[in-house]
């Protein structure tokens, strides 16, 4: 499983997301500035085509820098702080970004578009730009579109990347029965170490170590259901590499808690481990909730899943897979061992599982 790991490494399923994203921002707001130059501006230009066509080019350029700012050196930022000093403190880095990228857009029109020269253009732009009704509304205007960004950013990942398109496009209004790889992954030893680290450690506690688990998950596109307590609920669609990439988000999971060994013994003198049951088979999956909506799984699937996870401390395993997980994998014998025949809770037969050795 290691080549896995390895050869997935170069370009992660959190890489692709993250920079999808800037490719969608830059999308986004250049057809925005389209349109509102449509409604305002057209009657400026001297050649609306070929000025059009310019100006977009460097908003489109500006875009991807802007959106590359938002979506990595800005969340990581101020990934500890409350939602509204994210919101206030992004959309004034923004704002003085966007006044700049305004900048270069207005003078590279004015260059080479109006043929002003270079100090017509930049003196043009700034006796434009110090007008109090054209700040108003260019401010104005640049805070919305931050805000509406963030806002659709927040929301597509309280509800895990693509579950909120899904439940904007109606995907899952009518429930569909699909084929999933489930994963349910939890910390071990919880009680003694809620005990120990007390209600408000403890949480900060939790908080941290899903942090560094959800990112190996996402990692590796695993789409994560939900977060009971510090229970982790993810699922792939199934094949067989959705299979490799779910037993290497297990190895991630594991690195990103040794790398992070050193910061949990100082702040908790704790440092996390976790179990894993992971199984694959069918889950009817649908929209729930009336003022509260998302998606729902259900199935036995979910339940032998949970089941497989509770069998851990049972049989003393930290990573349990089902047989069927096996065979799907083409793992070799050596990467697992068979536990035999296992009687699950509120299972009828019993199920052929296997321990992972990783």
């Amino acid at each position: 499983m290691a080549d896995i790991d390895k050869s997935y490494s170069n370009f992660s399923g959190l890489s692709k997301y993250k920079f999808r994203s800037v490719l969608y921002i830059a999308i986004f707001w250049t057809l925005i500035d389209v349109f509102m130059m449509l409604l305002s501006d057209l009657e400026h230009l001297s050649s609306p085509i070929k000025g059009i066509l310019l100006r977009e080019v460097f908003v489109f350029v500006m875009s991807l820098i802007l959106g590359y700012l938002f979506v990595f050196t800005l969340k990581k930022l101020f990934r500890k702080y409350p939602l509204w000093i994210n919101f206030i403190f992004k959309s004034f880095l923004l704002l003085v970004t966007a006044f700049f990228m305004n900048f270069l857009v207005h003078f590279t029109e004015n260059l080479f578009i109006q043929k002003m020269g270079l100090v017509n253009s930049m003196r043009t732009f700034f006796n434009e730009s110090l007008q109090p009704e054209w700040l108003l509304q260019k401010t104005f205007y640049w805070i919305i579109l931050f805000i509406v960004t963030q806002l659709y950013m927040e929301i597509n990942e309280k509800y895990s990347p693509g579950v909120f398109v899904d439940i904007l496009m109606g995907k899952y209004f009518n429930p569909k029965v699909e084929n999933r790889i489930v994963m349910f992954l939890d910390l071990k030893d919880s009680t003694p170490i809620a005990e120990k680290l007390g209600h408000q450690q403890y949480f900060l506690f939790i908080r941290e170590f899903i942090y560094h688990v959800s990112m190996a998950l996402i990692e590796y596109d695993g789409r994560i259901y939900q977060y009971v307590g510090d229970e982790i609920v993810v699922s792939w669609p199934s094949d067989k590499k959705n299979v490799k990439y779910a037993l290497a988000s297990v190895i991630e999971a594991r690195k990103n808690v040794q790398r992070n060994s050193e910061r949990f013994r100082r702040k908790f003198n704790i440092v996390p481990e976790f179990r894993v049951g992971i199984h694959i088979g069918d889950v009817t999956v649908g929209e729930i909730g009336i003022i509260k909506k998302d998606l729902a799984m259900s199935g036995d699937t979910m339940n032998t899943t949970a089941r497989i996870r509770s069998a851990c401390n049972e049989l003393n395993q930290k990573f349990i897979v089902s047989k069927e997980i096996i065979d799907y994998s083409d793992m070799k014998d050596w990467q697992s061992e068979s536990l035999g025949i296992v009687d699950l809770k509120g299972k009828a037969a019993g199920l052929e599982l296997f321990s992972l050795k990783i």
